[in-house]
């Protein structure tokens, strides 16, 4: 008979041991190598920040932004001058007393001054003394005038009401009858001729306007359009790796209204200084012949905030014109990509509309 085979008695907890090998963990004092941190290198811009192009629409939007601004802020200047020449002259008749032998000219003055106090729509009345009337004549007949010497007629100033002016002819004819020497000059032919002059030169002034603004948009346009062309590349480029057109549209339409904004700005920055500058030097040489010639004829150089309003809404609007040029721009320029892509033998056919 066989003798049994023996089984040995495993030790409680022996099972699944396996017995050590010549590969033995890692003692504590050992430490596993560790991989190098993945860095991520950062990205840079899509669009270079400078180039020729770009710096060739800046200057070209700070050129169109300063004359847009310029001729913005004349036209405005010009509204409130002539409205300023049409507010004076309204608002005052003058009385002429012609000097006659045997005429106190004194008592006649007075009469026809309480005469036209009388009338409902007037406000005060002023004669103008010997030294007035001597300075207004100055400039033709000199300095150190005698009037005695000369049949020079005396003037009445009268303030009106502009909103509810006096009965002129009422008035006439009751001065012809107190005053017969008196002659009533209500400027209504003047102004006739102011306003329809003022009229005349804001319209003109609003045409060179639109004429600088449509030259300003059109050049805006075609310059961002030729300055999208030399980065033409970048849209095939982001196109083919398959990046949206949105996408595409947003990263040119970002910088360009960078862009826009640097040179808009520098342009009406400068326009609006201009005017400070020339309002500055109106106020320090208001004394000198030079000054008061340019006063006359151009009137105060302030624009005031409607001027200065104006100026921002035109940097507002080169900006949008800009970057709305700009998305079009690369949205067309995506579709011919597609046009060409669906049929390469268009490319050198009929041009994509």
């Amino acid at each position: 008979m066989s003798e049994p085979t023996r089984t040995k008695k495993r030790k409680p907890g022996s099972a699944g041991k396996q017995p050590p090998t010549s590969a033995s963990p890692t003692t504590p004092n050992q430490q596993t190598p560790r991989r190098p941190e993945m860095r991520v290198r950062p990205t840079g811009p899509i669009l270079p920040p400078s180039n020729i192009q770009g710096n060739a629409l800046m200057v070209v939007i700070a050129i169109m932004a300063f004359l847009a601004c310029l001729t913005l802020g004349a036209v405005s200047m010009v509204w409130a001058t002539a409205a300023s020449w049409q507010s004076q002259i309204s608002r005052e008749i003058t009385i002429q007393i012609k000097p006659e032998d045997g005429l106190d000219m004194n008592a006649a003055l007075k009469k026809a001054r309480d005469v036209a106090m009388t009338f409902v729509g007037t406000r005060d009345g002023t004669i103008m003394d010997d030294s007035a009337t001597a300075r207004l004549l100055e400039p033709w007949l000199g300095a150190d005038l005698n009037l005695d010497d000369l049949p020079v007629p005396r003037l009445v100033i009268v303030t009106i009401d502009e909103r509810n002016p006096p009965d002129f002819d009422s008035m006439r004819d009751l001065l012809k009858t107190e005053v017969p020497q008196a002659f009533l000059d209500d400027h209504r032919t003047w102004v006739d001729r102011l306003v329809s002059m003022a009229r005349t030169t804001v319209l003109i002034g609003t045409g060179v306007l639109v004429l600088v603004f449509t030259a300003m948009i059109l050049t805006v346009i075609f310059a961002t359009r030729g300055a999208l062309s030399g980065n033409r590349h970048i849209i095939e480029v982001l196109h083919f790796v398959g990046a949206e057109s949105s996408f595409a549209a947003r990263e040119f339409q970002k910088h360009f209204l960078k862009i826009s904004i640097k040179g808009s700005a520098a342009g009406g920055a400068l326009a609006a200084g201009l005017f400070a500058i020339a309002n500055l030097w109106q106020s320090n040489s208001r004394a000198t012949p030079q000054s008061e010639q340019a006063t006359a004829l151009f009137g105060s150089f302030t624009i005031g905030f409607t001027g200065y309003l104006g100026i921002f809404a035109t940097m507002i609007i080169i900006a949008l014109l800009t970057t709305l040029t700009a998305r079009i721009t690369v949205m067309r320029t995506i579709d011919e990509i597609d046009f060409v892509r669906s049929d390469p033998a268009r490319s050198e056919g009929a041009p994509y509309s």
